[in-house]
Order: C-alpha cells, then sequence, then structure tokens
C-alpha cells in the first residue's frame, strides 16, 4: 500500500485460502475445503478499520508500559461478496514481502473463522510504513468482514479485536497490541499491558500528521532496539518507564483539557525517543518545522527510524497544513477525540 490512495484494485492478484487438505471433506464437498453454506447464503458485508496514531508512549509500551493512543479520521475499508471460496484480493501497490505477509496473515484469520464463504477486496486511505497503524486497520477492516461472513453482523469488539490481532502476529512478529485495540474500539485509549481504559476529552483534540517517508518494518525497527536495551538493561529500562510516565500523565492532561501541558509531554517523549536512537534527520526536521509553525508539541508517532510520520498537537491545524501542503509535504489534519462541530 502506497501513502493517500494506498489500496488499488487495477492488476491486483488474488488469492484463495482453504482449509489443509489432509481434513477429511464431507460427502459432495470438495476435498481440501472447509464446511461452508451456500454462497447465496452469505450477505455482501463490509467492514472499517481507522488508522491510529501514538500521541505518547511508543516502544515503551512493547515493554508493558503505559501508551496513550488514538484512532485517525482516515482508515482502510474492507468489502466481502459472495463466493465460492474464501479469498482476498492483494494490492499491487504492495511490495513483495508486503503481498506474502498479507497472503498468510489472511489465511490465519480465515483459518479461525472456519473459512466462510467470501471474497474480500480492499481500499485504504492510509499511508503504509510511516507508523500509522496501516497493517492494524487492515486487520480490523478485514475481522469485521469475515466475522460478518460468518453470521456476526455485529461482532463484539473483543472478537474483532481478536482476530485482528492474529493478523498482526503475523504483519509483526510481537505487536504490543496498541495498534488494533485502538483501530477495533475507535476512541482514545490509554494501554498498558493490554489493560485499556478510554480517556475522556472535554475539548477537541486535534493534530496534524505530516509523513516524511518511508521507514523500515517495525518488525526491524523492534528488533534492533531490543538488541541495545539487552545488553544496557538498567539505563533502557529507566527510559521506558518514563516514557509510560509521561503518557500516564498526558491521558490525565486530556481529562482536564490541559493541551498546554499535553503538548509539553509530546516534546518531552520526543527526546526520549531521540535517545533511544529512534529518530533521524527527517523527522527531527519536521519535528522543528511544526513547532515553528505554532503546535503545541510534536514527535515522532509509531517505530520512528529513517523515515515515518510526525504528529503535531494544534488548537488549529488547517494553516499549517495547507503551507505544508502546497510546499508538497503529505499531511492530514485529523480530531481523535472531544466534541465536534456539528
Amino acid at each position: 500500500m502506497k501513502p493517500s490512495n494506498a489500496v488499488r484494485n487495477e492488476r491486483s492478484r488474488r488469492v484463495s485460502t482453504t482449509a489443509p487438505a489432509a481434513i477429511s471433506a464431507p460427502p459432495g464437498l470438495e476435498r481440501g475445503l472447509a464446511p461452508r453454506p451456500s454462497p447465496a447464503e452469505s450477505l455482501h458485508v463490509a467492514g472499517f478499520g481507522p488508522g491510529k496514531v501514538i500521541l505518547l508512549g511508543e516502544h515503551g509500551v512493547v515493554y508493558g508500559h503505559a501508551a496513550l493512543a488514538a484512532p485517525l479520521s482516515r482508515g482502510v475499508r474492507a468489502f466481502g461478496t459472495p463466493s465460492e471460496r474464501t479469498s482476498i484480493e492483494i494490492p499491487s501497490t504492495l511490495s513483495g514481502d508486503q503481498q506474502d505477509a498479507l497472503e498468510r496473515a489472511f489465511a490465519r484469520a480465515a483459518k479461525r473463522c472456519g473459512y466462510p464463504p467470501i471474497s474480500v477486496t480492499l481500499s485504504s486511505e492510509v499511508p503504509v510504513s510511516v507508523g500509522l497503524g496501516s497493517s492494524a486497520a487492515l486487520a480490523v477492516a478485514v475481522a469485521h468482514v469475515l466475522l460478518g461472513a460468518k453470521g456476526l453482523t455485529e461482532p463484539k469488539p473483543k472478537q474483532v479485536e481478536e482476530l485482528a490481532l492474529e493478523m498482526e502476529r503475523e504483519f509483526h512478529g510481537t505487536p504490543s497490541g496498541v495498534d488494533h485495540t485502538t483501530s477495533a474500539r475507535g476512541e482514545l485509549i490509554l494501554f498498558e499491558k493490554s489493560r485499556v481504559r478510554a480517556v475522556p476529552s472535554p475539548k477537541p483534540l486535534r493534530v496534524l500528521i505530516a509523513v516524511v517517508g518511508e521507514r523500515r518494518s517495525t518488525k526491524a525497527t523492534v528488533a534492533a532496539l531490543r538488541e541495545r536495551q539487552a545488553k544496557w538493561k538498567p539505563r533502557y529500562a529507566r527510559i521506558f518507564a518514563e516514557i509510560g510516565a509521561l503518557s500516564k500523565e498526558g491521558a490525565k492532561a486530556v481529562a482536564k483539557a490541559d493541551l498546554e501541558q499535553l503538548g509539553d509531554l509530546m516534546n518531552m517523549n520526543q527526546g526520549l525517543l531521540s535517545s533511544l536512537g529512534l529518530s533521524s534527520e527527517p523527522i527531527e526536521k519536521m519535528v522543528y518545522t511544526l513547532r515553528g509553525m505554532g503546535a503545541l508539541g510534536a514527535k515522532l508517532t509509531g517505530a520512528g527510524g529513517d523515515g515515518g510520520a510526525v504528529v503535531a498537537l494544534f488548537r488549529e491545524p488547517e494553516p499549517a497544513a495547507a503551507k505544508l501542503l502546497a510546499q508538497g509535504v503529505t499531511c492530514f489534519a485529523s480530531q481523535l477525540a472531544g466534541p465536534r462541530a456539528l
């Protein structure tokens, strides 16, 4: 998936997934296919998974500390139509590795759902490989479709989260869980060791997201950091703990409508992430550009590394977004929480 119109269906390839051939099929069914109802019994279904932004706490959350995360207004949509087989159209705009990962992830989710007779296509507005939870949004959208095809037209959030996590494990190995949980719940949350608490926001919480370029995979960035922290555990443990403390302070600041304090916490979090070797020259340049444009706080969001995205807290992000767009920067404004204008 590429930024903006990330998922296209032109020249995409469709892959089917079935139960293993070793499974005995009932009489009348093709060997190797799990028992399933007629396609006529299935409904057209659709699902949406919003992208996510981590305001505070990335990387610390991998080690059990708190993170403050919110859903974006942009996301991934999945559409399901009745079919003889369980299949998904793999977008040609994905890299070869990404296509393979999606095929494997879909196979895992389809198996868990009993291979419902559904054909899935995708449409996305979330840039890929920049730290905005594109894989989690995709997993949540696909989970809604597979569960809907199975007959759960209004699945419980926990069911969606469990199925999406199955796909995220294929994408990232050992994900913290914050991405797909934020996408599935669709609200600002404080996430810590799989404990989730909704965070109320009496004021609109508005941000600008600026993309500074693709980066290496989250799995690679997390693995490299894990090697460093294993070598110098006490020092890294102190930094992770402080990142978690900032996240909890941030949740309190949001609840008190103290945007100035939240912005300061974001700036401090950026400094800690930089000390962990997770920032880069393009990220730092965008962080300081946004602060110079009036952001209350700005930091990298997601895994970081050599590229990714920067999130900046504004009272009114639209003027800054317009200036950056005029300069050719890929960016957009999003309200994460709080009351919305009618």
